[in-house]
């Protein structure tokens, strides 16, 4: 069909099996997803035509947004670093701030992320945090299955009436009286919705994300869990305030069709891009009426890192384990957003606490727990407004640590103005990261790459990885890194002094990761799992001549599943 090849996959064909019945759909759009009664309840005739107006009013500003990423990547590749634009110092310099934050969520302290998987949903609600963030972004793997039995859990966790029966355990789960302010992060720009196709090209995304969620939920959100205002929305991967802009747009137009007041939606940003660190006033200002602060996501910036200075052989990251808070240009970003923020009266959220709890091992259970518990103390006293947790084992340590610092107060806007923050420069935070590159580095980055791909490729986009949670954002930074290694043939410094990463030694390191992962999960998991196909397109990113900008986006095609055109129908 025209216009599939433009987002860089193949669309398979469509299998021979044919729905029993079909979508009622709008003209010009098309569902080549499999039929199911619920997902219909979902998929309505109303809620597409919604999606496929804001498809086809900011498809082109998006290819555009794109498009001027590729000119910014030209120009990286070139030589040039990023920096601030002299064009908007006059925002930069202006004393304009957003409005005042929602009632509903002035006390983030701390947030809990997670895909929308029904039993999650229930969980991330009832574990006692501030806020659940629930994913269709890098903790998701984005099947048709996937993202619709997502929305439905969704409307069913706002409408109060989600449970899960857990059969294995013979226990329902239902959600408490207090619960956690419901956050969605949809897709970012550069991702297709390849199972919706309107006139004749996969939808946007994150349109179709934002659009199903927005259409069945604003209403009862904003009588329940908002308090008059929302829906509330985490906004990832940004490279450049027009695309906050975009984003602005959305929101006004949806706004605009529901009748509610123009600054009801609100939106976090992640800054987990190098260009959007240079932006973050500039960002701000354009989602201005409807921004409630900025997050540091900072292993999606690492790997940002990486990509933007993939042309700079002087730039090379040493192992990803070193590559924490104290390096002078992570310190450095996050110490600018918190100035950005409560300088413009808004959140400024700390990063990611990926542990899990070790059951089995007390005491390194403890040792982890001390580090998330030390992290947190730093975010805290740096002036973060709240931070994240990957688990709900997480939440009563990283809220103590707040709580003992910051009291009764629901945030730090007004008293952690850090003006210090405002003499950090371009050098500051491009400063090159400190430590070794080690065969351990490497064969880490292989093992995690390979599991945790294999696990997306089979539906689960968030997975326990020796004893981390790991999404999509540590795959890439495992990938990138080994792919930059490669790309120079670095020379290793730390345990495997003198040898040189090429081709030939990666090969070796693949094979004997592959082994070491069968052995630690066993050969019939090893047998039933896609870890071969995830090693060959893992290998393949790696080792290609020219870095693929995102390892979902090549490896989408692997689970769109196409069924026949009868799927949808007009009546």
């Amino acid at each position: 069909m025209d216009g599939l090849g433009a987002y860089g996959y193949t669309v398979p064909a469509a299998t021979s099996r044919k729905p029993e019945i079909g979508y009622n759909v709008p003209d010009g759009v098309e569902i080549r997803g499999r039929y199911d009664g619920e997902f219909a309840k979902i998929l309505t005739k109303e809620a597409l035509q919604f999606v496929a107006t804001l498809h086809r009013e900011f498809k082109s500003h998006v290819k555009y947004a794109l498009e001027c990423r590729k000119e910014a990547k030209r120009r990286y590749n070139e030589g040039a670093v990023p920096g601030f634009d002299p064009a908007t110092r006059y925002i930069r310099e202006g004393d304009w701030v957003c409005p005042e934050l929602p009632p509903a969520v002035a006390d983030r302290k701390v947030e809990i992320t997670g895909p929308v998987e029904r039993k999650m949903v229930i969980n991330a609600l009832n574990s006692g945090a501030k806020v659940f963030m629930a994913d269709f972004e890098d903790a998701l793997s984005p099947s048709w299955e996937n993202l619709m039995r997502g929305q439905v859990n969704l409307r069913d966790a706002v409408n109060g009436t989600i449970s899960y029966h857990d059969k294995a355990r013979n226990r329902v789960y239902k959600l408490n009286d207090q619960t956690a302010k419901l956050f969605v992060r949809p897709r970012g720009w550069h991702l297709p919705e390849a199972h919706i196709i309107i006139d004749g090209e996969p939808a946007t995304g994150c349109l179709v994300d934002f659009g199903l969620y927005f259409f069945h939920n604003y209403a009862a959100f904003r009588r329940g869990q908002g308090a008059g205002f929302g829906p509330f929305f985490y906004l990832p991967k940004m490279e450049h305030s027009r695309e906050a802009k975009i984003w602005n747009s959305v929101f006004e137009r949806a706004e605009m069709k529901a009748g509610i007041e123009k600054g009801s939606i609100r939106a976090t940003v992640l800054i987990e891009t190098l260009p959007a660190v240079f932006q973050m006033d500039e960002i701000l200002y354009e989602l201005r009426d409807h921004s409630v602060g900025l997050n540091c996501g900072r292993w999606d910036y690492i790997f940002s890192y990486v990509k933007t200075f993939q042309a700079h052989p002087d730039r090379l990251l040493p192992d990803r384990v070193l590559v924490g808070m104290a390096q002078h240009f992570m310190k450095s970003y996050s110490d600018r957003l918190i100035w950005t923020c409560h300088r413009r009266g808004v959140h400024a959220m700390g990063g990611m606490a990926a542990q899990i709890p070790i059951k089995d091992d007390p005491v390194a259970n403890e040792a982890a727990l001390d580090l998330v518990k030390k992290d947190k103390l730093r975010e805290v006293r740096a002036g973060h407004d709240g931070t994240w947790a990957a688990h709900p084992g997480l939440i009563p340590a990283c809220l103590e640590v707040f709580n003992n610092n910051m009291g009764n107060a629901p945030n730090q806007i007004q008293t952690a103005k850090r003006e210090d923050a405002a003499n950090l420069t371009e050098e500051d935070l491009l400063q090159r990261p400190r430590g070794v590159r080690t065969m351990d580095g490497l064969r880490l980055n292989t093992r995690v790459g390979i599991q945790y791909l294999a696990a997306w490729l089979t539906g689960s986009g968030s997975v326990p990885l020796y004893n981390l949670m790991e999404d999509a954002a540590t795959a890439e930074i495992s990938r990138v890194q080994n792919w930059q290694w490669l790309r120079y043939g670095v020379e290793l410094d730390g345990d495997g002094l003198g040898v040189r990463v090429n081709k030939e030694l990666f090969g070796r390191v693949v094979e004997e990761e592959m082994a070491r992962i069968e052995r630690e999960i066993g050969k019939e998991k090893f047998k039933k799992g896609m870890y071969k196909e995830a090693a060959k397109i893992f290998t393949r990113q790696c080792t290609a001549p020219t870095l693929d900008d995102f390892l979902t986006l090549d490896a989408y095609n692997n689970i769109v599943v196409h069924h026949p055109k009868l799927a949808s129908s007009r009546i």
